[in-house]
C-alpha cells in the first residue's frame, strides 16, 4: 500500500506518517515546509523510510504528478492560523478551499480510491449543544471554520461523483511531541521572554477540549479500519475539557516558575471567531473502540516539557494568536 500525505512534515502529519510506516505503507510526504520541519521526519519510524517532496498544494501540476500510483491520501496541508483570516481574508480561501479542491482533482485524475481529511471543531462556530454532535447545524463565526466546512462539502460531492471513500475528522486542539503552534506554544514562548507575567487572551475562562497526539492518531486508524461508509464525518476529541487559566497554571508549574502574574485582555473570547466552549461528542468514533488514554493535564505537561527540551521549535516562529 502507498500513502500520500500533504502536510506530512507538520506536527500531526509527521505522527501520521510514522504510523503509516509502522503499518508498512510506502509513504510520500508532500509539504512546502512553511510550518513543517524535515526534522520531524528524521526523529521516528519515518526516518529513511518516507520520501519527501517539497511542494505546495497550490502548485496544481506538481501535485497531480506527485500523487501518481497511491492508494490513499491524507490531506493535512492547510492554513493553521485560526485567527489570521481577519487580517488576510484570502488565506483560508486559498490554502483551505482552493488547496482542497486541487487535492481532490489530483485524486480524481490519479484514480485514488480513499481520502482522509483533517477538518476542525471550528466548523461548529459557537454551538449551543454540548457535547456537540456531528449532526449539529452550525452558523459560522470564522473564515477558518467556514473554509474547513466548505472543504468538507467539496469532499462529499467528489465522493458522490467519483466513488472516493472519504473520512472527515473534526479535531479539537491537539497536544504532544512536535507541537509547533497553539496555546501551549504561545504560553511557553511568552514566559521565556517574561517569566514574571503572562498575557492571556480573553478572560481565561474559555473551556476547551484537548487531545494528545498519539490518542488522536490511534482514533484515526481505528476509524479507517472499522468504519467503511462511502462518506464519514467524525468528531475526534476528548471526553474532558479544561479552562485556559488552568492550562496556563500547568505550563507555569512545568516551567518551575513562581509568582507569575496573569494579565487578561478581557472578554469571554480570545479573539473574534474564538469559541468560548469547545467540547465534542465522541460517541460515534467511540463506538469502534476509541477512548483517549492520556488526560488533558498530562498532555499539556508533556507538551510543555517537549518544547523546553526542543528550543529550536520555539525559535522557529513568533508567538501565535491563540494565547
Amino acid at each position: 500500500m502507498r500513502a500520500f500525505v500533504t502536510g506530512g512534515a507538520g506536527f500531526i502529519g509527521s505522527h501520521i506518517v510514522d504510523e503509516l510506516v509502522r503499518r508498512n505503507y510506502d509513504v510520500v510526504v508532500y509539504d512546502n515546509l512553511s510550518t513543517g520541519f524535515q526534522k520531524h521526519l528524521r526523529s521516528g519510524p519515518a526516518q529513511n523510510r518516507a520520501r519527501l517532496i517539497v511542494g505546495d498544494i497550490l502548485d496544481y501540476d506538481k501535485l497531480v504528478r506527485s500523487m501518481k500510483d497511491v492508494d490513499v491520501v491524507f490531506h493535512l496541508a492547510a492554513n493553521a492560523d485560526v485567527r489570521g483570516g481577519k487580517a488576510n481574508t484570502r488565506i483560508d480561501l486559498k490554502q483551505n478551499v482552493i488547496g482542497a479542491h486541487n487535492v481532490l482533482e489530483a485524486l480524481r485524475l490519479n484514480h485514488v480510491p480513499e481520502l482522509v481529511f483533517t477538518s476542525s471543531a471550528t466548523v461548529y462556530g459557537e454551538p449551543d449543544v454540548f457535547p456537540t454532535p456531528e449532526t449539529y447545524a452550525p452558523l459560522q463565526t470564522s473564515l477558518y471554520g467556514a473554509s474547513k466546512l466548505a472543504a468538507e462539502a467539496m469532499i462529499q460531492a467528489y465522493s458522490e461523483y467519483f466513488g472516493i471513500r472519504s473520512y472527515m475528522f473534526r479535531f479539537v486542539s491537539w497536544t504532544g511531541e512536535r507541537y509547533s503552534h497553539g496555546v501551549v506554544y504561545d504560553f511557553v514562548k511568552k514566559l521565556k521572554a517574561n517569566p514574571s507575567e503572562l498575557e492571556i487572551l480573553g478572560d481565561g475562562n474559555q473551556r476547551k477540549s484537548y487531545l494528545y497526539v498519539q490518542d488522536g492518531v490511534e482514533g484515526i486508524f481505528l476509524a479507517l479500519q472499522n468504519i467503511r461508509e462511502p462518506k464519514n464525518v467524525l468528531n475526534l476529541g476528548h471526553k474532558d475539557f479544561m479552562n485556559v487559566k488552568r492550562l496556563a497554571s500547568l505550563v507555569v508549574e512545568e516551567m518551575e516558575l513562581k509568582d507569575v502574574k496573569f494579565r487578561f485582555t478581557g472578554g469571554e473570547r480570545g479573539w473574534v471567531g474564538d469559541s468560548p466552549f469547545v467540547h465534542l461528542d465522541i460517541s460515534k468514533i467511540g463506538s469502534v473502540g476509541f477512548k483517549p488514554r492520556i488526560t488533558i493535564e498530562e498532555g499539556v505537561r508533556r507538551t510543555t516539557r517537549y518544547l523546553l527540551e526542543n528550543e529550536w521549535l520555539l525559535e522557529s516562529r513568533p508567538v501565535g494568536l491563540t494565547g
